[in-house]
């Protein structure tokens, strides 16, 4: 397991120190928790590689060419 060290103001430090508090996690669970969040937060390759392989689904302006004129709203 990597260690990783971050220099933080002062502020900043406390506000961190009081999240991970509230949040009953040490520092280093909160720190790497959002870290994780960040760099996990991305579609899986095979499913990235799906993008644009359905040929007959309809495109944004067809899908709202079926859409209606809404009715009128009773005034207040």
């Amino acid at each position: 397991m990597g260690q990783v060290t971050i220099y933080l103001e002062k502020q900043v430090e406390e506000k961190m120190r009081s999240k991970a508090k509230i949040e009953n996690r040490s520092l280093s669970q909160w720190i790497a928790s959002l870290i994780k969040e960040k760099v996990d937060n991305e579609w899986p390759d095979h499913i990235a590689e799906m993008s644009g392989q359905w040929e007959d689904f309809p495109d944004l302006e067809e899908l709202r060419s079926e859409i209606g004129a809404d009715t009128e709203r009773e005034e207040i």
